[in-house]
């Protein structure tokens, strides 16, 4: 295979995705090793804690205890997501980054979830349920992607959107 123009670019969505998986796996290793689940500090009082809960639901706590359903949806978005950046090359880069970031988190938590039976949470808002950084990743991605696709950003049709029909 030679190395066309596009070739870097499709690379890239799999480096961030890796790099979003490394950091997520890492901060809750560093805080397992310096907590035991239930315990809360003031990283900078009043506004962020660090504190351990090992969440056996999905987003905001819901669903406790439904293991394999969370472990086989993941396994299918992340299965979706591998595709799509495997098939569309020529994706719009906000897209990329999104599915991106949204693969390295989803990752994290099922590597969690399929090795501890939870997922490891640690930042703290007081006024949020306690998240990771893949959490982060997800949420992120997501916001990103909608955005995307409501506002038509940094896509190919872009142009095409608002422009009328004018020809010539």
């Amino acid at each position: 295979m030679g190395s066309g123009p596009g070739r870097g670019r499709a690379r890239w969505p799999w480096l961030v995705s890796l790099l979003t998986l490394g950091a997520d796996q890492l901060t809750k290793h560093l805080l397992v090793g310096a907590f035991v689940p239930g315990e809360s500090i003031p990283l900078l009082h009043p506004v962020i804690y660090l504190t351990y809960v090992q969440n056996t639901g999905a987003a905001f706590g819901l669903f406790k205890g439904q293991q394999m359903l969370f472990v086989g949806l993941t396994l299918l978005i992340i299965t979706w997501i591998g595709w799509e950046l495997l098939t569309q090359p020529a994706m719009a880069p906000i897209a990329s980054w999104s599915s991106a970031l949204i693969l390295g988190g989803a990752i994290g938590n099922l590597m969690d979830r399929v090795r501890l039976g939870y997922v490891i949470d640690f930042l703290d808002l007081r006024v949020w349920p306690v998240f990771n950084v893949g959490d982060s990743a997800i949420t992120i991605g997501v916001t990103l992607l909608i955005w995307h696709s409501l506002l038509g950003v940094g896509g190919k049709g872009q142009g095409e959107r608002g422009r009328g029909t004018q020809h010539g």
